[in-house]
């Protein structure tokens, strides 16, 4: 089991943080990043609209052959999305606290500028705190 990769989403569909953590994911340029978090929220925004039962907040999981995403939305329309292994079971408790992370390191702090990229040492200590390597 293994995670791979730490993404946050701004409610605009921007990528505002992403970092790997393990071996296993393409290596991929700024700008691809960029393009699959645009596309992940817009299909996200499309899943939400699915649902045959009414009211839905969207994907929470997308599974391929190799990896899974997990997706926390947040109340204010940020996105956390963890690449893990399919085995992974702790996703949605890591996300929650990758949230609480965000919420004490980045939003409280006065310098950081909401829907902007994250540049906080601070938070970058907590998820590696948190994630390490990747391995569980």
């Amino acid at each position: 089991m293994a995670i791979f990769g730490l993404w946050v989403i701004n409610k605009a569909g921007g990528l505002v943080y992403q970092r790997d953590f393990a071996e296993g994911l393409a290596q991929l340029s700024s700008n691809e990043y960029l393009v699959l978090a645009g596309t992940l929220h817009g299909i996200h925004a499309i899943t939400s609209r699915l649902s045959p039962i009414g009211a839905s907040s969207g994907a929470h999981v997308i599974e391929g052959e190799t990896f899974k995403m997990t997706i926390l939305l947040t109340a204010t329309g940020t996105k956390f999305v963890l690449l893990t292994s399919i085995a992974e079971t702790s996703a949605g408790a890591v996300l929650q606290r990758v949230y609480e992370a965000y919420a004490d390191a980045v939003m409280k702090n006065p310098f950081h500028t909401p829907e902007m990229p994250i540049r906080s040492e601070g938070f970058d200590a907590r998820i590696v705190a948190l994630i390490g390597t990747g391995h569980t």
